[in-house]
């Protein structure tokens, strides 16, 4: 199902800055929310917004707070740690669910979010992606800055997509660095920038000193349910994109999101990095 700007929503919040975005929107929009904030999640934005506290072992409490609320579809944005749930904690409801969270913690992100949209689904709350809300984060196509890749940059590019999308497929990460057709980077778990700034404190000797210096691509993964894990970047990833000494970034054209497209774009030159919307 779509968004429905008539129905409450409930912004589901982890790190970053999606989740404060699209409080913002529904304010401007005059839409009906709330925020669900985990044990551990605490931004300081949040304190003038509608909260619902959760804890992750007591699902049950969490659906019922939410229907008693009036909310009929919920959003996931920010990131979020895999929690270490206490057996002893459970509800009634998350007893019931063990087995199946239990099994999707250890799988790849693309299936615990599935996981975790379908219970959600159960119990008949819509799942919308924040693309929804926010349309206007969407990369556009095309050489979005000064600076555009050149054509050996386009190969390290296409190096890029296969190995995106090989890594994709196995549900492992969303991104890739990739030089002079060498991959110097792949994204886990841990995220982007954490790949980023390895990139940059493992320097790599190259084949041609003259050549390409790299490029980060970031695309959704082979069939990935875009409404709970769509790849994003900001002004921060072109910050450690530079100190990784690469020439710009790719995305995928409606298919990541730019949290801050003038702030983003404006870093991006000032570094003297491009930033280019591939289509698929």
């Amino acid at each position: 199902m779509l968004f429905d700007p008539k129905a409450k929503i409930a912004i589901i919040a982890g790190n970053g800055v999606l989740p404060r975005l699209l409080t913002e929107e529904c304010i401007r929009r005059d839409l009906p929310y709330i925020v669900v904030l985990f044990e551990g999640i605490s931004p300081d934005w949040a304190k003038n917004h509608p909260v619902q506290p959760a804890i992750f072992e007591k699902p049950g409490r969490l659906f019922k707070a939410l229907k008693k609320s009036g909310v009929s579809q919920i959003t996931m944005a920010g990131g979020m740690g895999r929690p270490q749930l206490n057996p002893l904690r459970f509800d009634s409801t998350g007893l019931r669910l063990a087995p199946v969270v239990m099994n999707a913690l250890k799988k790849g992100d693309g299936d615990t979010l599935s996981v975790v949209s379908a219970l959600f689904e159960a119990e008949g709350f819509n799942v919308v992606g924040a693309h929804h809300l926010l349309k206007s984060l969407l990369a556009p196509e095309g050489v979005l800055t000064k600076a555009a890749p050149s054509r050996d940059d386009q190969t390290d590019i296409n190096r890029a997509v296969e190995i995106v999308n090989a890594l994709g497929h196995a549900d492992v990460g969303q991104g890739a660095v990739v030089a002079q057709g060498i991959c110097l980077g792949l994204e886990s778990i841990q995220g982007t920038d954490a790949m980023l700034r390895f990139v940059a404190e493992n320097p790599h000797r190259l084949p041609d000193k003259n050549g390409t210096k790299g490029v980060l691509l970031k695309s959704p993964k082979p069939g990935q349910d875009w409404r709970t894990d769509m790849p994003a970047i900001g002004p921060d990833t072109f910050v450690l994109a530079a100190k990784a000494g690469l020439s710009g970034v790719v995305v995928r054209a409606g298919g990541a999101l730019i949290l801050g497209m003038d702030e983003t774009i404006s870093a991006a030159d000032e570094l003297g990095l491009f930033l280019l919307g591939r289509p698929e």
